[in-house]
């Protein structure tokens, strides 16, 4: 199975020190399935082309059902497959191996050009597509031709393959390019050679860094990645939802500023330790973004997750990896199942409490049940809140008139009605409350994410 990857940025050689592989040379990998070849067909200074090719070994390459199964009981599926010709997960695999270096964007010789769009030119001869490519590659600022590849050329009337000769045509970073295909290849085929775990998700997050999160079709490319396993999907599509609309067109792909998410839970965690908090209460936890920001900090010696959903609370021990922790760190972390909307004893006396993109998932007239088990029962020193300020909606060019920001929201305040709710809930409860932006502010519509920190 073969890749080729086509630059005219001039010099086009440059193209050698991105993929850090010599144009002048053949090398070969030993990779999962067979052995991996890397050359350049042509290698100018006005145009340059560089190969993978894949030499899979049909046996090796049909891999075992399951955790702990071993080979396929039918011996001739072994050799009757197309698994060596045309591309899928196993060339995925192979890239990941063999350009490790260009797919996270790293160049020692070349940093600049490697953080620039160039124009590029990605093919691949024969991939089992199932569905349509564009679909996929488009929205990312491909243009695509995906011809159909018949059935039997002898016999045209039998009509198209499910293969197709992709070609894709666009100018952007080779690391971003990189990433999709290691993506979407095995999207396409929908049909991974392996067996899929855990540790897939993070694959995922990583290599979708950047523009998985405001895909299309988002839902279908994580579900098709991680072979159809609702857990795993939902948790990879739970942790996609921390990442926020970006402002900038789907299509520019230049290196992009530190995300909202990340900003957001920089900002907080500024907040915990400005107020000297040691005891730390995330409720409403999720997936555990924050937790895994918390558990770093050595400054914070206890942190409880809490959410009322336990699926959430897997995903969280999933990603803390709380299970192969150290003693020392793992009994500094604990994660709890309980509604918020009534009184949990086990969330008093803590020093701090951060509510980070959570009222806006609760109905309106259960809001003051939460401020009464928060701010009055659990009563912590600090309460730090988060929540979408929904007047900078209209800086998102993909976000409809009149739609809030995620499916789950009940509501999402403006300025004024988030002071309004901070002003009553501080006076009832005995708090002082100052309010912050986070985000890059705009002068009309303010920032993204309205922030508000409590002191007793």
């Amino acid at each position: 199975m073969l890749l080729t990857i086509t630059t005219t940025h001039r010099p086009a050689t440059d193209l050698g020190y991105l993929l850090v592989k010599h144009p002048g040379r053949l090398q070969s990998f030993e990779v999962s399935g067979g052995t991996a070849h890397v050359f350049y067909p042509e290698a100018g200074e006005d145009r340059c082309t560089a190969a993978l090719l894949l030499d899979a070994d049909p046996a090796a390459a049909r891999g075992a059902k399951g955790p702990g199964k071993g080979p396929d009981t039918f011996t001739l599926r072994q050799h009757v497959n197309d698994r060596p010709y045309a591309a899928s997960s196993l060339l995925a695999v192979a890239l990941g191996r063999v350009l490790r270096t260009a797919l996270r964007g790293d160049s020692r010789d070349r940093p600049e050009l490697a953080a620039t769009p160039i124009p590029l030119e990605l093919r691949i001869p024969a991939l089992r597509c199932k569905g349509d490519a564009a679909t996929f590659f488009e929205p990312l600022g491909w243009t695509v031709e995906a011809a159909p590849i018949p059935l039997d050329a002898a016999h045209p009337e039998w009509g198209p393959s499910r293969y197709v000769d992709l070609t894709l045509r666009g100018t952007m970073r080779l690391a971003d390019t990189l990433n999709h295909v290691y993506v979407l290849l095995p999207v396409l085929d929908d049909a991974k050679h392996y067996w899929v775990s855990s540790d897939e998700v993070e694959k995922l997050i990583r290599a979708g860094t950047g523009w998985l999160a405001e895909h299309p079709a988002k839902g279908v490319i994580a579900r098709r990645y991680l072979a159809h396993r609702t857990s795993l999907t939902n948790e990879a599509l739970s942790r996609l939802s921390d990442v926020e609309p970006d402002a900038d067109s789907v299509i520019e792909r230049a290196p992009r500023p530190e995300s909202l998410a990340a900003l957001r839970r920089a900002a907080v965690v500024r907040q915990l330790a400005e107020a000297g908090a040691s005891r730390v209460l995330d409720l409403g936890c999720g997936p555990g973004a924050l937790l895994g920001e918390l558990i770093r900090d050595r400054r914070f010696t206890e942190i409880v997750g809490a959410d009322v959903s336990t699926v959430s609370l897997e995903m969280a021990a999933r990603r803390l990896r709380l299970d192969r922790l150290p003693d020392r760190q793992r009994a500094r972390i604990r994660l709890l199942q309980t509604a918020l909307t009534y009184r949990d004893d086990r969330l008093r006396g803590y020093d701090a409490a951060v509510l980070m993109e959570v009222v806006e998932h609760v109905d309106p007239p259960r809001l003051p049940a939460l401020a009464a088990g928060v701010f009055g029962h659990a009563a912590p020193r600090t309460v730090v809140v988060t929540t979408p300020n929904v007047e900078y909606n209209v800086r998102y060019p993909g976000l409809e008139h009149g739609r809030m920001r995620h499916h789950d929201h009940r509501f999402e305040w403006d300025r004024a009605q988030f002071g309004a709710w901070c002003d009553d809930v501080a006076a009832r409860y005995g708090y002082t409350v100052t309010r912050h932006g986070i985000g890059e502010e705009d002068l009309e519509v303010g920032t993204s994410t309205q922030m508000a920190v409590f002191k007793k």
